[in-house]
């Protein structure tokens, strides 16, 4: 966990560095605004940090602001390197091709005010188009067929759902609005494929976050798994949370549903960076007498997808990845991960990998929408 931290902070304020030295440059006109430009540079890039340090010992609604002002910043911070970096790229270029027309050297302070400008305009324009991307859900159909073994079933009609990151800024209006989705599929069972939460139950109780989680209807109930955030935020509290809000959390463990299915969660990988113990194995967690029935598996992080083919699982549910959110980042997770977004099979195992209902930092989607997942699994001979 320290390590992690170590390295976030450490690339956190060499870019916000590189972003503050070029704004300040571009501002040599204008001597008298740059002890301003400073002290917004302050406070947009350390409202976040410093409200989840503060957290403890500041009145909420001071939270609540330094947390949106904060957020914002993430996706403000992304979208200025990217463009600073292509820039300075264009004139490392032009210092060996010298391509650019003279009147940009000759009017050299103009031009980086005018640029300074036109970065400024574009940012706010894709992060503004991003944060109403997040608000329009998607409804994504998805059917799957699976070896019935030992099942009663037919079909199911389930609902899945990930990384919804209840907080100040996926509040419970953004909930309420998950909460109707779901419901109006008329779902047979609810998966939620970790990070429900993205802050601490007192600062989600006092916001008044939560209640529409019990407005929830299906047949077999809720179901969970931990994600990475339920250990970042406090895996006790949050348990608590989920657990108080009538969700069935699945802690390395599973459950035999209607002597139909096997649902079966792990804890995120997360867990030993932050509790210093280790996730069962899948191995562990189903042993032979469950593997007659067919076994959707929920698992955060979608790493190490072979265990859950080597191990008879049919279905396997994952979150996490966000597709990266934003636009370019979706680009890194596709190298990262097998699958960073949507469906794939591996032998007789399946898998969807969701990018999520909310939003982590930034409430802002420019590389992919925010969905709900209508599985339609039948189980056949």
């Amino acid at each position: 966990m320290i390590l992690f931290f170590s390295i976030f902070f450490t690339f956190y304020v060499a870019v916000n560095y590189y972003i503050f030295i070029r704004g300040w440059q571009a501002l040599e006109g204008f001597p008298h605004f740059r002890i301003f430009y400073l002290i917004i540079f302050v406070i947009l890039s350390l409202s976040y940090i410093l409200a989840k340090f503060l957290v403890s010992y500041i009145p909420l609604f001071i939270y609540n602001i330094m947390l949106w002002i904060g957020s914002f910043w993430f996706a403000f911070m992304l979208y200025f390197f990217i463009s600073i970096v292509l820039i300075d790229l264009i004139r490392l270029i032009n210092w060996q091709l010298n391509f650019l027309p003279g009147f940009i050297k000759e009017n050299y302070l103009l031009t980086k005010q005018i640029i300074a400008l036109i970065v400024l305009i574009i940012s706010f324009t894709i992060i503004l188009y991003g944060y109403f991307n997040t608000r329009n859900f998607k409804v994504k159909t998805l059917n799957v067929e699976i070896a019935r073994g030992a099942s009663r079933l037919i079909e199911l009609n389930a609902v899945l759902v990930s990384d919804i990151h209840l907080s100040p800024m996926d509040n419970e209006t953004l909930l309420s609005k998950i909460v109707y989705k779901i419901n109006g599929l008329k779902p047979d069972i609810i998966f939620i494929a970790g990070d429900l939460v993205d802050d601490k139950a007192s600062v989600l109780n006092g916001n008044n976050i939560g209640p529409s989680i019990l407005k929830l209807k299906s047949k077999y109930g809720v179901y969970a798994s931990t994600g990475n955030h339920e250990f970042i935020t406090g895996i006790k509290e949050s348990e608590e949370y989920i657990k108080n809000h009538q969700i069935n959390l699945l802690r390395d463990s599973l459950v035999n549903i209607d002597n139909s299915f096997i649902v079966a969660a792990r804890d995120d990988r997360s867990k030993k960076s932050f509790t210093g113990e280790d996730r069962l194995s899948l191995e562990k967690i189903i042993n032979e007498y469950y593997k007659d029935y067919p076994i959707i598996l929920m698992d955060h992080t979608p790493l190490g997808l072979d265990e859950a083919e080597k191990n008879g699982v049919a279905l396997q549910l994952s979150g996490h990845v966000h597709n990266g959110q934003m636009f370019p980042l979706n680009l890194i997770t596709n190298m990262i991960y097998e699958k960073s977004w949507g469906y794939l099979k591996k032998g007789n195992t399946q898998y969807y990998v969701s990018c999520g209902a909310g939003t982590w930092g930034a409430p802002v989607r420019t590389g992919s929408y925010s969905e709900i997942i209508n599985l339609k699994i039948k189980f056949i001979e």
